[in-house]
């Protein structure tokens, strides 16, 4: 930056009403570092000096050329040099406290801050008259700082960018826009000392109302990185940002949408801003651009999963959910699912799944609206969905329908059993992962379910995740078998097949050390003591010896079995093998 700084004053060389200008502007904000007193007063003076600075810096080089002979110019700049003048004067009676009063000498300050405020208007307007920017893509720009620049020189550098939002044409402000868009999008102390500095969140704003479309999005690009930061979301709202990014929702491009969506998720990830979201209009906003998505074309899937996203977000607080609920979300919410669109289906099911949450009186409307027959065909072979769908569909489904009978009961005239079973047995891995733990879940629900389950076939489906590679899995199929097999006729099926008996006593055995999974084994095979084929299997069984071994190495669920496999007429069968 030093050697920047130093073109800027070979470029100026010659022309001396700009380089005193410049020059002395640079001695007083030096100076201002080293005053003690009135500081709040010489920090706002500091941050006009240094705009003035950058605005200076920004001049074509034909206007610096011209600057002692354009006459406009040559009076703003000689004004500049006076006022300096008497400010390095002030600051000095400030380093020495030699000033004769505290109340005169804020009166001073201030006199000097209305002062170079108007020079900065002064040639804000004259830099923006016309002709004046023709050749703007010839002006002076600032390097980017390298990867070890201070933070003055970063500081210098942002202030020449805000320079350029401020005073810039419009390409200009959009070349300054992608600019700053890079730096803080690579490095975030770029963020942290703009929104130190007076003014970039405020032209920012500005720029979200811009009637160019390109400046408002480059604008928003800059406005999703900082909402970004949590510590800076607070600081967003309250200036005042929610309303200009509802206002893109409703009125601007595809893109703006998308990035003020963005904003939105981000901003509303902190619960206490969702009611500024709801206040400006957003939740009507919001369910207008999921409409879009219920056409033939089932098009805008990123902008509608956004959307839905924000929604969710807006939701969780009770007030707004049961707003969402009147604007009529769950009717546009089941036709997003029946859509063209992955996406759209995907975030419709995830919006209901968290607007059914803990709220009965929701789930009973998502449930009169036919949202389980529509989540269930989403689970159809048959149909075109994603597996992707279908296991969202499989989620919202259980939250949808846990804690109510009547519920259940329409999910099994729906076939949804008959889906779970398929795609156990046909599913790829990451459905049949879903459809294992819907299958846990229905093995929970009632004897009813876990009878029909065992009628269906579930129960040899199950066995097989039993020696999975996925721990998880075989953890879940083994507490859904032992659910299953607490009803009778279900430990009748599971000893059916000899080599299903085998396989539980091959995978308790002590040497493989499945002891994390073990001890739910043991129960299922307690289950199965209870029932007279079950034992017999059991005892003809060539893994007997693992249960042998558990109870010798005096594991209380095996001795429990090595008990029950003794009573009554199978004991003399046994008598040589275990004594208790």
């Amino acid at each position: 930056m030093v050697e920047q700084k130093s073109d800027l004053a070979g470029t100026t060389a010659g022309n001396s009403k700009l380089t005193q200008a410049t020059d002395q502007i640079s001695s007083l904000i030096v100076l201002s570092h080293s005053i003690k007193v009135f500081p709040s007063k010489w920090k706002m003076i500091r941050n006009k000096l240094e705009e003035l600075l950058a605005i200076l810096s920004s001049l074509p080089p034909d206007i610096q050329a011209s600057a002692d002979t354009n006459t406009a110019l040559s009076t703003v700049l000689q004004s500049i040099e006076e006022t300096t003048d008497c400010c390095n004067d002030l600051g000095q009676k400030c380093v020495e406290h030699s000033y004769s009063g505290k109340l005169l000498m804020q009166s001073d300050l201030d006199i000097i801050l209305v002062k170079f405020d108007s020079y900065v208007k002064s040639l804000s307007e004259f830099v923006n008259a016309d002709g004046f920017l023709s050749s703007c893509n010839h002006a002076i720009v600032v390097s980017r700082p390298g990867p070890a620049a201070s933070r003055d020189d970063i500081r210098f550098y942002l202030k020449d960018l805000l320079c350029r939002f401020k005073i810039g044409r419009v390409e200009m402000k959009i070349q300054a826009l992608i600019s700053f868009n890079e730096v803080i999008s690579e490095d975030e102390r770029y963020v942290r000392i703009a929104m130190e500095i007076d003014g970039v969140v405020h032209v920012l704003m500005k720029f979200l109302n811009s009637k160019e479309i390109r400046v408002q999005e480059e604008a928003l690009k800059s406005v999703a990185v900082i909402c970004g930061f949590d510590s800076y979301k607070s600081v967003l709202v309250g200036i005042g940002v929610v309303s200009p990014l509802i206002k893109v929702l409703e009125g601007g491009s595809d893109l703006g949408k998308e990035l003020s969506t963005r904003c939105l998720m981000k901003v509303t990830a902190n619960c206490d801003n969702v009611w500024s979201v709801s206040a400006h209009g957003g939740v009507s906003a919001l369910l207008k651009i999921c409409e879009s998505g219920c056409d033939d074309a089932g098009g805008g899937g990123e902008l509608i999963g956004l959307a839905c996203g924000v929604l969710r977000n807006l939701i969780g607080v009770d007030e707004i959910r049961r707003f969402v609920v009147e604007e009529g979300a769950i009717p546009l919410s089941i036709k997003l699912v029946r859509s063209k669109n992955e996406g759209s289906q995907i975030s419709a099911m995830e919006l209901i799944q968290v607007l059914a949450s803990g709220n009965e009186f929701v789930r009973g409307l998502i449930v009169n609206e036919g949202g389980i027959r529509v989540l269930v065909r989403v689970l159809d072979p048959k149909s075109s969905y994603s597996s992707k769908a279908r296991e969202k569909s499989m989620r919202a489904l259980i939250i949808l329908c846990s804690d109510s009978s009547g519920y259940m009961n329409s999910l099994k005239n729906y076939g949804f059993m008959d889906h779970i079973l398929y795609f156990l047995h046909n599913g790829e891995v990451s459905i049949q992962e879903s459809a294992l733990m819907a299958a846990s879940w229905l093995s929970g629900t009632s004897d009813e379910f876990r009878k029909a389950m065992g009628d269906a076939g579930f129960i040899p489906e199950l066995v097989k995740f039993l020696d999975a590679k996925s721990f998880e899995a075989r953890e879940i199929a083994a507490e859904t078998i032992l659910r299953l097999v607490a009803v009778p006729r279900n430990q009748k099926r599971f000893v059916q097949t000899g080599q299903n008996v085998n396989l539980l006593l091959q995978l308790i055995d002590p040497e493989e050390g499945n002891a994390g999974n073990r001890k739910v084994l043991l129960s299922i095979i307690m289950s199965l003591t209870f029932c007279n084929e079950g034992r017999k299997k059991i005892l003809s069984s060539g893994y007997l010896k693992n249960i042998e071994k558990l109870a010798d190495d005096q594991v209380l669920d095996a001795k429990k079995i090595i008990r029950n496999l003794s009573s009554s007429r199978f004991r003399s069968l046994i008598r040589g093998i275990w004594h208790s």
